[in-house]
């Protein structure tokens, strides 16, 4: 059976010479015209194609230079850089909104192309020029889910490997380590090296994290090392370390250089993680402190005036009957319920669990002191 789609020949424009036109008319001058106003036509819908991949490869472009400030902004651990980290997020979600609109408009324009029918300009175009070989197909820009998902995966599978990587420090054991496994030569390698170096820092294994840092230093460089040749970066590994094995000095600085750059602000992410990890911590515990009424105590005592605290100190009542008979009575009730509302005091509780009068409430305090004055 034949697999040759003849379909394809449905919609030709016939050659200008076919046409049957009026004797009066100058048939001459009506193909040239017609000839003419169909290559304009084409020129412009050629025009228009290249004008939005251009926009397009333009807004890739930008949106790559977006990403990769984000990834230096997330380890950053200033003040002014965790604002400009939001600036930069909010610019990257645009780009990505601004990316798949392009690539929508160029999906449309090849589909009319498509559907456009053939005359004898298309017909007579060389189709055999260059031949293309492997090409790989275009996809879409990645989600944030998807990202997520694939480098999930991506450590669940290699972990063990990204790890042993991450140890090793000659160049000649980092290449043939590369050479017997060229997987881990990818942006979820260097992610993952990102964060096992802040989670050493955390852990105080200063020593440790430089050496891993080191490592990410490395893959980082043989990315940007196939970015800038636009190639696969497992083809081009053995590139860098044939290079940094042979540097000058300006590029085996400029790596101790992003080394260093590197190591500080893995160690600011690290403070940032701590200082959050003991805020966490302080409102666990504050949760857990909090009275019947919700009401920190601690939050609670230090709110007293300074004479009610010290009647707390010494745990003198009569110093607090007099405390409270000098102050206004709604000023009083008000400190007196939350002491209350933060469990600071317990109501109605005479005795504790060692037979020692318990502090009372602001009306027990209150009605033993008009029963005195009564007597």
């Amino acid at each position: 059976m034949s697999r040759i789609d003849y379909s394809v020949w449905d919609h030709i424009e016939v050659s200008d010479d076919e046409d049957d036109t009026h004797p009066n008319i100058d048939t001459p001058s009506l193909f040239r015209w017609r000839h003419q106003a169909r290559v304009e036509r084409m020129e412009e819908f050629q025009n228009k194609g290249e004008e939005i991949n251009k926009s397009l490869m333009e807004c890739r472009r930008k949106l790559a230079e977006t990403q990769k400030k984000l990834q230096e902004l997330s380890v950053a651990s200033s003040d002014d850089a965790k604002t400009e980290l939001n600036k930069v997020q909010a610019e990257e979600k645009k780009l990505k909104k601004e990316e798949r609109d392009w690539s929508k408009k160029m999906d449309e324009h090849r589909r009319e192309e498509k559907k456009m029918p053939w005359n004898v300009d298309t017909l007579s175009r060389d189709g055999f020029s260059k031949s293309i070989v492997n090409v790989k197909a275009e996809v879409g820009q990645e989600t944030e889910e998807e990202k997520e998902q694939k480098h999930k995966t991506f450590v669940e599978k290699y972990e063990k490997q990204i790890k042993h990587f991450g140890m090793l420090r000659r160049w000649d054991d980092s290449q043939k380590y590369l050479s017997d496994n060229p997987y881990l030569v990818c942006e979820e390698t260097a992610n993952y090296l990102v964060i096992m170096c802040i989670d050493l820092e955390v852990e105080e294994k200063h020593a440790l994290m430089e050496q891993v840092a080191h490592q990410t230093i490395v893959m980082q460089f043989i990315l940007e090392l196939a970015k800038s040749l636009k190639v696969d970066p497992r083809g081009c590994f053995r590139q860098f370390f044939s290079k940094i094995k042979t540097a000058d000095q300006q590029y085996q600085d400029a790596f101790n250089d992003e080394l260093e750059s590197f190591k500080e602000r893995v160690r600011g992410r690290a403070k940032i993680r701590i200082e959050k990890a003991m805020k966490e911590l302080e409102e666990e515990e504050r949760q857990k402190r909090l009275g019947p009424g919700g009401l920190d105590p601690v939050e609670v005592y230090e709110s007293l005036p300074a004479e009610m605290q010290n009647c707390f100190d010494e745990k003198d009542i009569q110093m607090l009957q007099d405390v409270i008979s000098k102050m206004d009575p709604t000023e009083a009730k008000h400190h007196m319920k939350r002491c209350i509302d933060s469990g600071l005091w317990v109501p109605n509780a005479k005795v504790d669990v060692e037979g020692k009068d318990e502090e009372p409430t602001y009306e027990e305090v209150k009605q033993e002191q008009e029963e005195t004055k009564k007597e």
